[in-house]
């Protein structure tokens, strides 16, 4: 997997940001040391000095809010996986959107968004953007790239995008709306959380900025709850770390920058596995009888499989499925697995397995849960790394509870 630089992307995950770590310092760390630090030691007091002259790429700190060694490794690391030149780390991929909307917006202003976006960025838009700052969001079926470009207007700011999307994994065209929010002079977001940039490369497909909830593929333990955001673009990216350390004041940890830093060395190892995995569950999911359907983008089934051939390094592993039958039925199925774990959240080494009806999309209306196709029956599974003949037999324990319960009410 070759990017338009000198490194693989696999050595950028290994080393790219320690480098001054493994050379440099005074112990000879080759891994980034938690600098815990709140505030830096000043060589002298030089009255030319500003905030601004500080270059952390020089070994210059101050104070850890403004940066902090361990961060910026992490930081450094982020931008060269996205292939971007500037990267930013948040305390959360919310705070990560939201930091990066709230630097491409002013009140009065026009969002277009993809209707299918994760549940709470869907609350942030509705709550935060559009019932407290002014702007109007519309929202649309990204899947057709003429609703998009019907949507987007001369007073659209921002258009937001997911590829793949949760929790059906639609995806949008990347490329064809980065030529539309272009046009429009708008600021162009694809959060990438689903794909990581192992399998997707959202800048150079013509995005402007990309978002990630590092908590899922990037961190990739299910230890660290973190946002990264990366761009090619100066002066958003001077605007985004304004609000990031002065506006808000909301950056990752030092401890949870060294987490995410050492989750990152075995990304793409990860990746390829968890791709693996999950493609092997869904082509079993599509022969069961009890399945209605499955929704997984490197499946042949997927309306969108061609796309994402064209714009995907590779299929990700999240995948959803719809039971046939009621909630019951569901709670049935998902209570007899053992290796699949009941809970929200992806991209951890582990599989999870959820009712976003239930669980992560409940905050939104029934109504528009189910013009999303968010039946009380569907699943979204983030498949992990195990042993994949475990998981396929887990999931057949789920379908023999179903078929027992079946055989009761039969003989009743």
């Amino acid at each position: 997997m070759e990017r338009d630089h000198d490194r693989t992307l696999e050595t950028l995950a290994v080393t790219e940001g320690e480098t001054p770590f493994r050379r440099g310092s005074e112990a000879g760390d080759v891994t980034s040391p938690i600098h815990l630090a709140s505030t830096f030691a000043l060589p002298g007091l030089d009255a030319d000095m500003s905030l601004e002259d500080i270059d952390p790429d020089a070994g210059e700190f101050v104070y850890s809010r403004l940066s902090n060694p361990t961060r910026h490794a992490l930081e450094k690391r982020l931008a060269a996986l996205e292939g971007g030149a500037h990267g930013m780390a948040f305390s959360s991929g919310t705070a990560a959107i939201f930091t990066t909307l709230l630097s491409s917006v002013e009140p009065g202003d026009h969002v277009v968004a993809f209707d299918d976006l994760y549940a709470g960025t869907k609350r942030m838009l509705d709550g935060v953007f559009a019932a407290r700052l002014g702007v109007e969001v519309s929202y649309v079926d990204a899947t057709d790239t003429a609703n998009v470009e019907a949507a987007t207007t001369d007073e659209t700011a921002v258009v937001w995008m997911e590829s793949p999307t949760n929790p059906k994994l639609d995806l949008c065209d990347i490329e064809a709306i980065a030529e539309i929010a272009d046009a429009h002079d708008a600021t162009f977001g694809v959060d990438n959380t689903f794909a990581s940039p192992y399998f997707q490369q959202p800048l150079e497909l013509g995005a402007d900025v990309v978002a990630h909830s590092a908590t899922k593929y990037l961190n990739g333990h299910s230890d660290a709850v973190c946002g990264a955001v990366v761009t090619d673009d100066d002066e958003l990216a001077e605007e985004i770390c304004f609000q990031q350390q002065v506006g808000t004041g909301d950056m990752l940890s030092p401890f949870d920058s060294y987490l995410t830093l050492r989750g990152l060395k075995t990304l793409p190892m990860r990746m390829r596995q968890h791709e693996a995995n999950a493609m092997a569950i869904a082509e079993f999911l599509e022969t069961r009888e009890e399945v209605a359907a499955v929704y997984y983008p490197g499946l042949e089934s997927h309306p969108d499989h061609d796309l994402a051939c064209e714009q995907m390094d590779g299929f990700g592993g999240i995948l959803s499925f719809e039971l046939e039958g009621e909630l019951e039925d569901a709670t049935r199925f998902v209570e007899a697995l053992e290796e699949f774990t009941l809970a929200v959240s992806v991209g951890g080494v582990e599989s999870l397995i959820e009712l976003p009806a239930k669980m992560t999309h409940e905050p939104l209306p029934r109504e528009e849960r189910e013009e999303l196709g968010i039946t009380d029956t569907l699943f979204r599974v983030s498949v992990g790394v195990e042993g994949v003949e475990d998981l396929l037999a887990d999931l057949e324990r789920g379908f023999e509870a179903l078929d027992r319960q079946t055989v009761v009410a039969d003989d009743d």
